[in-house]
Protein backbone atom coordinates (compact mmCIF):
# COMPACT_ATOMS: atom_id res chain seq x y z
CA UNK A 1 0.00 0.00 0.00
CA UNK A 2 1.31 3.50 -0.88
CA UNK A 3 1.82 6.31 1.69
CA UNK A 4 -0.54 9.60 1.49
CA UNK A 5 3.16 11.33 0.91
CA UNK A 6 4.33 9.56 -2.16
CA UNK A 7 0.85 9.98 -3.66
CA UNK A 8 0.93 13.96 -2.88
CA UNK A 9 4.52 14.18 -4.74
CA UNK A 10 3.18 12.02 -8.02
CA UNK A 11 0.21 14.43 -7.85
CA UNK A 12 2.45 17.17 -8.12
CA UNK A 13 4.61 15.69 -10.65
CA UNK A 14 1.40 16.00 -13.16
CA UNK A 15 0.95 19.51 -12.35
CA UNK A 16 4.12 20.53 -14.57
CA UNK A 17 3.53 22.72 -17.47
CA UNK A 18 3.82 20.74 -20.67
CA UNK A 19 4.99 22.92 -23.63
CA UNK A 20 2.09 25.99 -23.66
CA UNK A 21 3.09 29.04 -24.64
CA UNK A 22 7.02 28.98 -23.94
CA UNK A 23 7.35 32.75 -25.76
CA UNK A 24 5.66 33.99 -22.81
CA UNK A 25 6.89 31.21 -20.08
CA UNK A 26 9.27 31.91 -17.49
CA UNK A 27 12.37 30.13 -17.26
CA UNK A 28 15.80 29.30 -14.58
CA UNK A 29 18.45 29.14 -16.33
CA UNK A 30 21.44 27.68 -14.41
CA UNK A 31 24.28 29.61 -16.07
CA UNK A 32 28.09 29.36 -15.66
CA UNK A 33 27.64 33.00 -13.52
CA UNK A 34 24.41 31.56 -11.69
CA UNK A 35 20.54 31.27 -12.36
CA UNK A 36 19.32 33.84 -14.73
CA UNK A 37 15.60 33.83 -14.68
CA UNK A 38 12.83 35.20 -16.98
CA UNK A 39 11.01 35.02 -20.48
CA UNK A 40 13.69 33.40 -23.43
CA UNK A 41 13.88 37.18 -24.64
CA UNK A 42 15.22 38.17 -21.01
CA UNK A 43 17.42 35.81 -21.28
CA UNK A 44 18.49 36.03 -24.37
CA UNK A 45 19.10 39.86 -23.35
CA UNK A 46 20.58 38.92 -20.02
CA UNK A 47 23.51 36.68 -21.42
CA UNK A 48 24.18 38.61 -24.46
CA UNK A 49 25.24 41.54 -22.03
CA UNK A 50 27.23 39.18 -19.85
CA UNK A 51 28.93 37.77 -23.18
CA UNK A 52 29.13 41.39 -23.70
CA UNK A 53 31.20 42.18 -20.43
CA UNK A 54 33.22 38.75 -20.59
CA UNK A 55 34.58 40.12 -24.02
CA UNK A 56 35.16 43.52 -22.93
CA UNK A 57 37.36 42.15 -19.43
CA UNK A 58 39.26 39.58 -22.15
CA UNK A 59 37.68 36.75 -21.00
CA UNK A 60 37.02 34.40 -24.05
CA UNK A 61 36.10 31.24 -22.48
CA UNK A 62 33.72 33.07 -20.70
CA UNK A 63 32.55 35.07 -23.43
CA UNK A 64 31.63 32.11 -25.62
CA UNK A 65 29.74 29.99 -22.99
CA UNK A 66 27.45 33.22 -22.73
CA UNK A 67 26.92 33.27 -26.62
CA UNK A 68 26.42 29.53 -26.91
CA UNK A 69 23.50 30.28 -23.63
CA UNK A 70 21.98 33.16 -25.74
CA UNK A 71 22.28 31.43 -28.96
CA UNK A 72 20.52 28.22 -27.11
CA UNK A 73 17.51 30.31 -25.83
CA UNK A 74 17.34 32.06 -29.39
CA UNK A 75 16.93 28.75 -31.29
CA UNK A 76 14.03 27.77 -28.54
CA UNK A 77 12.76 31.21 -28.91
CA UNK A 78 12.84 30.94 -32.83
CA UNK A 79 11.07 27.30 -32.89
CA UNK A 80 8.34 28.58 -30.34
CA UNK A 81 7.21 31.60 -32.75
CA UNK A 82 7.81 29.07 -35.93
CA UNK A 83 5.01 27.37 -34.11
CA UNK A 84 2.86 30.13 -33.11
CA UNK A 85 3.03 31.52 -36.86
CA UNK A 86 2.09 28.06 -38.44
CA UNK A 87 -0.84 27.54 -36.02
CA UNK A 88 -1.85 31.52 -36.65
CA UNK A 89 -1.40 30.59 -40.58
CA UNK A 90 -3.48 27.49 -40.05
CA UNK A 91 -6.11 29.48 -38.24
CA UNK A 92 -6.52 31.86 -40.99
CA UNK A 93 -6.90 29.38 -43.54
CA UNK A 94 -9.37 27.79 -41.83
CA UNK A 95 -11.04 31.28 -41.16
CA UNK A 96 -10.83 31.84 -44.87
CA UNK A 97 -12.58 28.64 -45.63
CA UNK A 98 -15.32 29.12 -43.17
CA UNK A 99 -16.17 32.49 -44.64
CA UNK A 100 -15.76 31.76 -48.88
CA UNK A 101 -18.78 28.56 -46.98
CA UNK A 102 -20.35 31.58 -45.28
CA UNK A 103 -20.58 33.46 -48.66
CA UNK A 104 -20.96 30.33 -51.34
CA UNK A 105 -23.99 29.73 -49.21
CA UNK A 106 -25.75 33.34 -48.71
CA UNK A 107 -24.91 33.49 -52.84
CA UNK A 108 -26.92 30.61 -52.87
CA UNK A 109 -30.21 31.70 -50.85
CA UNK A 110 -29.71 34.96 -52.72
CA UNK A 111 -29.99 33.63 -56.28
CA UNK A 112 -32.37 31.09 -55.46
CA UNK A 113 -34.59 34.15 -53.93
CA UNK A 114 -33.70 35.92 -57.05
CA UNK A 115 -35.38 32.76 -59.09
CA UNK A 116 -38.65 33.04 -56.69
CA UNK A 117 -39.50 36.45 -57.30
CA UNK A 118 -38.61 36.57 -60.98
CA UNK A 119 -40.92 33.75 -62.08
CA UNK A 120 -44.30 34.03 -61.96
CA UNK A 121 -45.51 30.70 -61.50
CA UNK A 122 -44.00 30.53 -57.96
CA UNK A 123 -45.46 33.28 -56.72
CA UNK A 124 -48.07 33.12 -54.68
CA UNK A 125 -51.86 33.08 -56.32
CA UNK A 126 -54.96 33.91 -54.79
CA UNK A 127 -57.36 30.73 -54.17
CA UNK A 128 -60.25 31.78 -56.50
CA UNK A 129 -62.78 28.56 -55.64
CA UNK A 130 -64.01 30.10 -52.23
CA UNK A 131 -65.51 33.31 -53.63
CA UNK A 132 -62.84 35.81 -51.99
CA UNK A 133 -62.36 38.46 -54.39
CA UNK A 134 -59.20 39.53 -52.76
CA UNK A 135 -60.92 42.90 -51.62
CA UNK A 136 -61.58 44.25 -48.27
CA UNK A 137 -65.02 44.23 -46.88
CA UNK A 138 -66.35 47.72 -46.00
CA UNK A 139 -68.67 47.00 -42.75
CA UNK A 140 -71.69 48.44 -45.09
CA UNK A 141 -71.05 44.96 -46.86
CA UNK A 142 -70.89 42.55 -44.13
CA UNK A 143 -74.06 41.12 -42.76
CA UNK A 144 -75.01 42.09 -39.54
CA UNK A 145 -75.22 39.94 -36.64
CA UNK A 146 -78.50 39.88 -34.66
CA UNK A 147 -78.11 40.25 -31.12
CA UNK A 148 -79.91 38.03 -28.42
CA UNK A 149 -81.81 39.99 -26.59
CA UNK A 150 -81.09 40.26 -22.97
CA UNK A 151 -83.09 39.74 -19.75
CA UNK A 152 -83.72 42.05 -17.19
CA UNK A 153 -81.13 43.62 -15.06
CA UNK A 154 -81.01 42.73 -11.24
CA UNK A 155 -81.40 46.13 -9.17
CA UNK A 156 -78.02 47.22 -7.90
CA UNK A 157 -78.31 47.24 -3.50
CA UNK A 158 -77.14 50.71 -2.48
CA UNK A 159 -73.85 50.67 -0.55
CA UNK A 160 -74.57 50.25 3.35
CA UNK A 161 -77.97 48.37 2.56
CA UNK A 162 -78.14 44.53 3.47
CA UNK A 163 -79.87 42.02 1.08
CA UNK A 164 -83.11 41.26 2.43
CA UNK A 165 -82.96 37.72 3.48
CA UNK A 166 -86.19 37.35 4.66
CA UNK A 167 -88.29 38.53 1.51
CA UNK A 168 -86.04 35.96 -0.53
CA UNK A 169 -86.69 33.17 1.93
CA UNK A 170 -90.57 33.87 1.48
Amino acid sequence: MRSSKSRSRNKNRNNRPSGGNIINRVFDSSGPDGKVRGTPQQIIEKYNQLHRDAFLSGDRVDAENFAQHAEHYTRLLAEAQREVDAKREEQEEENRRRQAERDRERAERLKAQEEASNDPAQADQPDTDDGDSGLVDTPEEKPRRERKPRGPRKPRQAQGEMPEASEAAE
